[in-house]
């Protein structure tokens, strides 16, 4: 693996990303907008992603990143089930929902799959040098 100097280089980081703004672009419009409570929830669950992926990459150790990745796939988890509650209540189109929801299941693979190269790699210490 390539040393990643910086967590803006991360493609979990990256999509998740994207994914957020693509949550906020699609909980501004009509009735969504409208429920604050799963509005701002999933909002904060997508911020939660790139967030902890980033916090976790600038505290320099692998321990505490790993730590840091789980609580991103946790908050990828709790998105994925609040696109659910978003399709039942009608707020998103059932073509919305499979996009966004994959794009989630896709970053938690992402994430998953970082961590165990991070259990098993000898690299240790600041930015995983």
């Amino acid at each position: 693996m390539a040393k990643v100097k910086k967590f803006e280089d991360l493609q979990s980081w990256k999509k998740a990303r994207k994914l957020t703004s693509e949550i906020y672009q699609s909980t501004r419009i009509g009735s969504f907008s409208k429920d604050y409570g799963l509005r701002d929830q999933m909002r904060r669950a997508a911020v939660s992603i790139l967030s902890n992926i980033a916090e976790g990459f600038e505290r320099g150790g692998d321990k505490e990143f790993l730590t840091f990745l789980a609580i991103a796939k946790g908050s990828a988890g709790e998105l994925r089930a609040q696109l659910y509650v978003a399709l039942d209540q009608n707020y998103l189109e059932a073509e919305r929902f499979n996009l966004l929801h994959s794009e989630a299941t896709e970053i938690s693979r992402l994430i998953s799959g970082f961590m165990k190269y991070l259990k098993e790699s000898d690299l240790r210490g600041s930015r995983l040098r």
